[in-house]
């Protein structure tokens, strides 16, 4: 799990991928039975630990990643267009390649969740004390019943894995942040645990899903010979950096 140059997380393989499924099913299983408490007890922390959490919690919105992101890569796929010099043009097409692929890797897990969120329709924390915590209003529903999976664990689970497979050792860090993000989402009352579990999920996979397409057309990464996959190195960009310092 702590080696973002693998291929899957876990070391996955083709044979070893039923017996996740089954696995993060039962997990979600089991962690079911204790959904409904552990959101309780968590939404009545002290006041000061919910104030830092309600904080963390917004850098689970896809905003602060995907706007940037495409604004960013815009603007240097353009330039690139217009630059008449070599270098500035290869360096300036290498960072869209960066852009281009940070905005797929967080925004196409966050999309799918959006879909699946509304189709299963899942109640928020705050119905609880009306209806329980397996209340489902599918496809026709408002944010009310859009609880399962949790976007904002998607988006930080993507953002961890999208910056760590070009920065390996950025990991432990943005590992961190996305449990945090995740765990804030239980403490502020949006969600319940098995909510942000799936939302993980989603995230991680999503991320490494694109990555991997990435890597097999050798955008932006590589496969190597040993399996791993690693970012493409930005000769154009060193160079320039180089030039101007």
């Amino acid at each position: 799990m702590l080696d973002p140059t693998k291929r899957w997380p876990f070391d996955l393989t083709r044979s070893g991928w039923a017996v996740f499924a089954l696995g993060f099913v039962v997990l979600l299983a089991a962690v079911s039975w204790v959904d409904a408490p552990l959101s309780l007890w968590a939404q009545a922390a002290p006041a000061p630990v919910r104030d830092v959490f309600a904080r963390i919690t917004d850098l689970g919105l896809s905003d602060w990643y995907l706007i940037p992101a495409l604004v960013l890569g815009v603007v240097s796929g353009l330039l690139g267009l217009v630059a008449n010099k070599p270098t500035p043009r290869r360096a300036l097409r290498q960072m869209t390649g960066l852009w281009v692929y940070f905005f797929v890797a967080v925004g196409l897990p966050g999309l799918l969740t959006n879909l699946v969120k509304r189709a299963i329709g899942r109640g928020r924390p705050e119905l609880y004390g009306d209806v329980g915590p397996l209340s489902f209003d599918s496809f026709i529903n408002d944010w009310t019943h859009q609880s399962f999976p949790s976007g904002h664990a998607t988006t930080a689970f993507a953002v961890c894995f999208a910056v760590s497979f070009l920065a390996p050792r950025s990991l432990p860090w943005m590992l961190a942040f996305a449990v945090a993000v995740a765990l804030s989402r239980v403490v502020v009352g949006a969600h319940y645990p098995t909510d942000v579990i799936a939302g993980a999920l989603v995230g991680t996979l999503g991320a490494y899903a694109v990555r991997n397409v990435f890597a097999a057309r050798g955008w932006v990464f590589r496969r190597e010979a040993d399996g791993r996959v690693v970012p493409r190195p930005l000769s154009a960009v060193r160079r320039l950096l180089q030039r101007r310092g």
